[in-house]
């Protein structure tokens, strides 16, 4: 068997597919399958020419600008596309903006983005240092969860961000961070969150939205747990007792 499908294979099995359906890709006008890269995908995702062309963060976002691939486009203000370190080793992927994000254009810039920035202070970080996007660069109505195909129209631009970032290790922020990511319904976040999670040559630790935790003030420890494993990871030292 091709080494490369091997490799696909064992990535599914590890984020706990059981079995595949397997379907014929077939690609709509103007698009091509990707060249191997060093991401996982599955059978079926396809890239545009247009995205697969870029070669920075500035020229996807001024792709991202104008997108009309889904329902979503409709009621925004405008895309949110992402800030920070575009080498980032640690990149932070949270699930759709708000209304604050909607109208600064960036994520994470209201009450949970403040949560978001006091934990990466707590990390020894700041801002600066890390890459911080959502999966849906556009607000749902009334901040309502991301649908299936909206998630759908959006990845390509996330899978490219994280193309040309290269993190080391992706913190998803709630469920539908996380199954943007892996393709892969996710029932609860709590039952996951915590442990890493391999995909290609990076990975990923999920954890509690900042949201949740403003909702949920009890649950700040265990992601406060969460990010001393990142920081490990990172060769970040806790600060002693």
């Amino acid at each position: 068997m091709d080494p490369k499908v091997l490799s696909e294979l064992q990535f599914l099995r590890d984020i706990g597919f059981t079995h595949l359906e397997i379907r014929a890709p077939v690609a709509p006008p103007g698009t091509r399958n990707p060249e191997p890269g060093t991401l996982p995908r599955n059978d079926g995702w396809i890239v545009d020419d247009d995205i697969a062309s870029v070669r920075t963060l500035d020229e996807l976002a001024k792709l991202v600008a104008p997108c009309v691939r889904c329902r979503l486009s409709k009621g925004r203000t405008q895309t949110v596309f992402g800030v920070g370190n575009p080498k980032a080793r640690l990149m932070f992927i949270g699930e759709a903006p708000g209304r604050d994000e909607d109208l600064a254009g960036k994520p994470f810039v209201g009450r949970a983005g403040q949560l978001l920035t006091d934990i990466i202070k707590a990390m020894k970080l700041t801002r600066d240092d890390v890459y911080i996007a959502n999966v849906i660069k556009c607000r749902p109505p009334e901040n309502r969860n991301p649908e299936p195909d909206e998630l759908v129209a959006c990845r390509p631009f996330l899978r490219k961000q994280l193309d040309l970032i290269g993190p080391d290790i992706i913190v998803t922020l709630g469920k539908y961070a996380l199954q943007s990511l892996t393709e892969k319904p996710i029932a609860s976040i709590s039952a996951i969150r915590g442990r890493w999670i391999p995909f290609g040559p990076m990975k990923i630790m999920p954890t509690y939205h900042p949201a949740y935790l403003l909702r949920n003030a009890a649950a700040k420890r265990e992601v406060w747990e969460d990010m001393k494993k990142v920081m490990g990871e990172l060769g970040i030292l806790l600060p002693e007792k």
